[in-house]
Parts: structure tokens; C-alpha cells; sequence
């Protein structure tokens, strides 16, 4: 079947062609089955054809199938804004606006804290990733193949190291590099905002430190800069939980939000402290798709599913299901390249790693075809793409996901 009129500069990770889905399993045209560990890149935590959601679709795609906001409101977008901002697990009074996906989210949070602060520059950091739009490649920290051919980026911006345990970079270190970036680099004074992962997605699934999550808060509130954080893949129960930030004990500014959104459709939005969201001028926000009927509806269905005792228990089962099988696979020394297990909750990487630590990328492509070929479909991250990211639907049968790590176990001991 030919790509020719796709642009060849989209990387695609699996060369097969989808057909249909249902939960965590996917068929191609061949008819082939896998079981699917990628969700869209996140998208699918209530797996594909979530019935609840595609009944949600049906019924408003038979009522309104699109209006732009910004020239007539209409009822799927209002009540889904006061779901969602009730769905916020923070202490303030908080609005926000819908866009079309997460990278627009960012884009405009920008616009939002210039507004607040009127300061342009912005604190992102390393392994970070926040889109493919101009504004958010500059936050991303990593150049190739995002910054590559594409000239000076919009900014200031600057990167500090990640601390997490999971990179083995630490509190301290990271503290020592944001006191060096004030004193030598830029004036505090000029800092709009941080923007931060709780849990870095593209990165490797790298928990953030909790200490230094609070001195950030801390040091953001003496020093009047907002601090953002990206939830669009961390998000609506990946960790267990709503978002990956009440974990860290802190309360974000703003809150950027996509992915499993809206079981699949194109949906994103800003939440965050209604001060800051209401201060633009009327008409700085808005979008002709933002919040689209349809995808409100999916988006209301998502939240009449996601529970906070369904996020539980299926985060937990996940999270026990995977922990309990990489233990294993140590412990039998199931491979000489099986590194760190990173993450919290449902949101997983397996390093894959040579013996004195460094990255085994060329295992890692070797393990998406093996995989492939045993009906697993898997996704690389991390710096080097040896990372695997384990995105099954956190809706998965317990009998599919062992059937999973079957599968990538038997790949994982072929590997060279």
C-alpha cells in the first residue's frame, strides 16, 4: 500500500497498517492481531472503542456536530468545563479553555503567563517534551529530530537537569544548576514560568524528585513565576491517580492537559488558577475547533468512567502486574540489556542497557520487531530511544496484559 502522499519527514515506529480495535488489542488490514502497549501514545487509558465514550459520540454527532465557541456557546463545552475544572485536585478557584491537543495547550499557556507576568522567558528541562509547534519545540529538551532544520526557535528559553531517581539526577544537583542559571544566565526577574513534567513522557517515564518539585514551588512563589505542569501524557490516571502532580504534594499555576482526554478524539486544554486564566483581553483565547461538540461528549463520557476508585484499581493492577514480572525477570537474568524499571503507577519504561550502563538503542529496534512479529505493539523513548514506555489501556483484561508480557518477555531473551 503506498505512502506517497504522505509526507516522508513522519517517523513511523510500526510499518503495518490498523484496521479496527477494541480495548488493548488492535487488528491490521491483514487481519493480524497484537495486543496494543503503545494506546496512541497515551490516548487510549479506556482502551479503543470505549463503549460508554463511542455511545457518547454517536448520540452528539445526531445533535450538533460542530460550533465555534467564540461565535455561539454551546452546552457540550460548558459542561464539560465545569466537570473538569471540579475534576482538578486543587485547592483554588479554577476556569480554563479547551483546544485541539496538547502542543496547542502549551502554546497557549505561553500567551497566558506573558499576560500575568510580563515576563518572556521560560525555565523547560532536559529530556523534556512538549510538542511539535514552534514555541514548544524551544521546550523541548532534546534537539534531534525536533529542533533539526527548522532555525532560531521562538524564546528565552532555558534547560535545567531533571532530577529524578529514575536518571539519577538529584535534588541537589538541580538546585545547584537553577542557582548557577540565575546567577551567570538570565535575571530571575525575567522568568515568566517553569514548565515541567511530573512524570517525563518522551523522556523515558522519569518521575520527578518530590523534594524538588516542593522547593520549585517554593522558590516559584517567592519569586512571583508560575509554574506549569504537563499532564498531557501523564494524566487522567496513568499513575494511578487523576494527575501525577498530587503525588509530588504540590498544586501547579497552570495545568496542561490532552492525550486521554476524550478516549481518542483530538481534544486538549489549559486549566489553572482563574486569575491568571482570565488575563487576556476577550478574544486572546479561543479557536474555531477548540472544544468541539463532539469531542466534549467523548470528553464527558471519559469522566463519567474515570472514577477515582476505577483509577485505583486499575492503576494498581497494572502497576503490581508489570513490578511483579520485571522482578522476575531480574531475578532469572532473563537478558543481559534488561535495565532500571522507571515510572510510578501504570506509567512504565523498561531500560534496555548494556552492562557497564550504557544505552542498548540497537536492542531496543531490535525488540520493536520482534515484538511486532509476536503481535506486541511497543514505543520507544528516552534520550537514546532505549527506553521502553508500557502504555497499555489502564482499562486492559488481566488475562490480555499477562499475554502482553509473555509476549515481550519471550522477545526480551532473543535479544543480541
Amino acid at each position: 500500500m503506498s505512502r506517497e502522499t504522505i509526507s516522508q519527514s513522519i517517523s513511523i515506529v510500526h510499518p503495518i497498517n490498523l484496521s479496527h480495535g477494541k480495548n488493548a488489542e488492535v487488528w491490521d488490514t491483514a487481519g493480524k492481531r497484537y495486543i496494543d502497549f503503545i494506546g496512541g501514545i497515551g490516548v487510549l487509558n479506556l482502551g479503543h472503542c470505549h463503549p460508554t465514550v463511542v455511545d457518547a459520540i454517536r448520540e452528539q454527532a445526531t445533535r450538533l456536530t460542530h460550533y465555534a465557541f467564540n461565535a455561539a456557546p454551546h452546552m457540550p463545552y460548558i459542561d464539560l468545563m465545569e466537570r473538569l475544572t471540579a475534576f482538578i485536585p486543587v485547592s483554588y478557584p479554577v476556569s480554563g479553555m479547551l483546544t485541539n491537543s496538547g502542543a496547542e495547550a502549551a502554546e497557549n499557556a505561553l500567551k497566558i503567563v506573558r499576560g500575568a507576568t510580563g515576563r518572556t522567558a521560560v525555565i523547560a528541562f532536559d529530556g523534556a517534551f512538549h510538542g511539535r509547534t514552534l514555541a514548544t519545540l524551544n521546550l523541548n529538551g532534546k534537539v534531534a529530530p525536533y529542533k533539526q532544520k527548522v532555525g532560531v526557535l521562538p524564546g528565552p528559553v532555558y534547560h535545567l537537569p531533571y532530577p529524578s531517581a529514575d536518571n539519577g539526577v538529584t535534588c541537589a544537583e538541580a538546585l545547584k544548576a537553577m542557582d548557577r542559571l540565575f546567577s551567570v544566565e538570565i535575571d530571575v526577574n525575567d522568568v515568566a514560568c517553569f514548565i515541567i513534567e511530573p512524570v517525563q513522557g518522551e523522556g523515558g517515564f522519569l518521575a520527578l524528585d518530590t523534594e524538588f518539585a516542593q522547593a520549585l514551588r517554593r522558590f516559584c512563589d517567592e519569586n512571583n513565576t508560575l509554574l506549569i505542569a504537563d499532564e498531557i501524557q501523564s494524566g487522567f490516571g496513568r499513575t494511578g491517580q487523576r494527575f501525577a502532580f498530587s503525588r509530588l504534594g504540590i498544586e501547579p499555576d497552570l495545568i496542561l492537559l490532552g492525550k486521554s482526554i476524550a478516549g481518542g478524539v483530538p481534544l486538549g486544554a489549559v486549566v489553572g488558577r482563574k486569575a491568571l486564566m482570565d488575563n487576556l483581553p476577550k478574544g486572546g483565547l479561543g479557536g474555531t475547533y477548540s472544544g468541539n461538540p463532539i469531542a466534549c461528549a467523548a470528553a464527558l463520557a471519559t469522566l463519567d468512567v474515570m472514577t477515582d476508585e476505577h483509577l485505583q484499581v486499575w492503576g494498581s493492577r497494572q502497576e503490581e502486574a508489570i513490578v511483579r514480572r520485571y522482578q522476575a525477570w531480574r531475578a532469572q537474568h532473563l537478558s543481559p540489556y534488561l535495565g532500571r524499571l522507571t515510572g510510578v503507577g501504570a506509567m512504565r519504561g523498561i531500560e534496555l542497557a548494556h552492562a557497564d550502563g550504557t544505552p542498548a538503542a540497537k536492542q531496543l529496534t531490535q525488540l520493536l520487531s520482534l515484538a511486532r512479529a509476536a503481535g506486541l505493539l511497543l514505543m520507544p523513548s528516552g534520550k537514546s530511544r532505549h527506553i521502553i514506555r508500557l502504555l497499555a489501556p489502564l482499562t486492559i483484561e488481566p488475562a490480555v496484559l499477562e499475554e502482553g508480557l509473555d509476549k515481550l518477555e519471550a522477545c526480551l531473551k532473543q535479544l543480541d
